[in-house]
């Protein structure tokens, strides 16, 4: 009898009284969600994991609760293909010389297992081809090219390709390789500065690769050389020579060697998909409706680790039941024809713990327009205190909300004034903070589409990825101020007069990928 009494109240409010409808975002409806994400029998939802599944399935099952139909061919999922590859052998020989896989080289199992074996294999410079400078003046057609990392650079400390003192694109590994790959060569071998060194930072990828996105075209093969391997097989100190060369001439040096080269890897590949979750409300609005607003938040943590279950209370139970709440409070509000002009993308996923690798999934696999997205309100932990706030649940960090659009700023500063009144905190929103939280979590990944959004957040504590992330030590009321609002931040974007503008140019790089 409550229950109704109170919607034939709400039903009778005015459009200005819509924190009636915010205000069924509760503690204990969040405790109830977070209840059963964190719990042992979801395994702490490692993705492509039973976990994993299970939480899929009750988010999915919520959605169709309260009445959110599936997005598309009757199914809430969009699937994202992943891998997880770990090299089991790899061999390289240049005429009678066998190298060492680490003391000698290192690669990555990014590709497929490869067997590949030649009379001879070209130098080429730096591998670069551009209008300003080439290396590409042979062909590599079928070969094997051993190429210097980076970018040549001229007497005076001008790079070549980019004219002044910062490197050009064209002198990321990933564009040489795509380079070699299009001139038809087989396989790639970067010769690497202070070898013993880089190989250190980048040891634990090697021993431990993680999960990645499936790829539909694979790079060729690539290895990253020692100095002294190069100078074995190009003759002594010839690396040196040709830098030098290149320098002064301010041009490409290629050369046929006529060493005979074998190249063989073996891979234990793994297979298998996670789940992007996607709800949608539409708009009231005939014509903006095509308008979204996309509010994410990951719902995967990291499993089991030595036998102890990684729970992920706060990381990421909280957000994603703060987004079934922000959903089901949206879905209220339409039944009680409460009109909002956009729609509302509920977007929980998953592998986020794996690198982004969902949301980024998603914005090069759009399901809805990426030009449609006007805004992504992002939430990642937000159901404890950090230590410069310890005693002060009134507060929540706000990433990224003026990197690119001052309305989206404003619009956000506004709706908490008028609803909620928390402490905004923009501490993490500094560029050359060392934490980096920027791009650390799934707005992120529509940032780099030039789409304004906000990531909330209450901050690092002491259990962060530890299996001690438990839902007792969790802060419900202070979950519930961030979801509220989130809500309300969301519902004035969708009823503004018009999308926020892109007016600032961000000053984080979007560069990560």
């Amino acid at each position: 009898m409550k229950r109704i009494l109170l919607l034939v109240f709400v039903w009778g409010q005015t459009f200005s009284q819509i924190d009636v409808v915010g205000n069924q975002i509760t503690a204990d409806k969040l405790k109830e969600h977070i209840t059963i994400l964190a719990s042992d029998s979801l395994e702490g939802r490692e993705v492509g994991q039973p976990g994993e599944e299970m939480a899929a399935e009750y988010m999915s099952n919520y959605f169709n609760h309260i009445g959110i139909p599936p997005y598309k061919d009757s199914t809430y999922y969009q699937e994202i293909p992943l891998e997880k590859r770990v090299i089991e052998s790899v061999n390289i020989k240049i005429g009678g010389d066998q190298y060492d896989f680490k003391d000698d080289f290192y690669t990555y199992p990014n590709f497929s297992p490869a067997r590949i074996r030649s009379k001879d294999f070209v130098f080429l410079g730096y591998g670069i081809d551009s209008e300003s400078y080439s290396d590409y003046n042979t062909n590599v057609e079928g070969k094997v090219i051993m190429i210097f990392n980076g970018e040549p650079i001229d007497e005076q400390g001008n790079y070549l390709v980019s004219g002044g003192k910062e490197k050009s694109p064209q002198s990321n590994w990933k564009f040489k390789l795509n380079t070699a790959k299009e001139n038809g060569a087989k396989a790639v071998l970067f010769i690497t500065e202070n070898y013993q060194s880089t190989y250190e930072r980048v040891e634990h990828k090697i021993e431990h690769p993680g999960v990645s996105l499936a790829q539909k075209e694979e790079p060729i093969p690539f290895f990253y050389i020692s100095e002294k391997m190069a100078n074995d097989a190009l003759g002594k100190g010839k690396t040196k020579k040709f830098k030098k060369k290149i320098k002064s001439k301010k041009k490409s040096i290629n050369k046929v060697i006529n060493k005979s080269i074998i190249l063989v890897t073996k891979n234990n590949d793994n297979f298998f998909t996670g789940k992007n979750v996607l709800a949608l409300i539409e708009g009231t609005d005939p014509e903006l409706k095509d308008e979204i607003i996309v509010i994410t938040a990951h719902y995967d943590h990291i499993g089991i680790i030595d036998g102890l279950i990684h729970n992920g209370a706060d990381d990421n139970a909280t957000g994603t039941a703060a987004l079934l709440e922000v959903a089901a409070a949206f879905q209220l509000a339409k039944k009680l024809g409460y009109e909002f002009k956009r729609s509302v993308l509920f977007f929980p996923n998953s592998a986020e713990e794996k690198g982004l690798l969902g949301s980024y999934y998603y914005t090069e696999n759009p399901e809805f327009p990426l030009e449609n997205t006007i805004a992504c309100l992002n939430v990642d932990m937000i159901g404890r205190m950090d230590e410069f706030h310890p005693n002060d649940s009134n507060y929540v960090y706000l990433i990224g909300s003026d990197k690119l659009s001052t309305d989206l700023h404003n619009i956000s500063e506004k709706s908490n004034k008028k609803y909620v009144n928390m402490d905004l905190d923009y501490t993490f929103n500094d560029p050359n903070d060392p934490n980096r939280f920027y791009y650390r979590s799934d707005h992120y990944n529509f940032a780099r589409k030039n789409i304004p959004s906000i990531f909330y957040f209450s901050g690092v504590h002491e259990d962060y990825h530890k299996h001690t992330d438990t839902m007792e030590k969790l802060v419900y009321e202070k979950v519930e101020s961030i979801a509220r609002l989130i809500f309300y931040t969301a519902w004035e974007l969708s009823n503004a007069d018009s999308r926020p503008r892109v007016d600032k140019e961000n000053d984080f790089k979007l560069n990560r990928y």
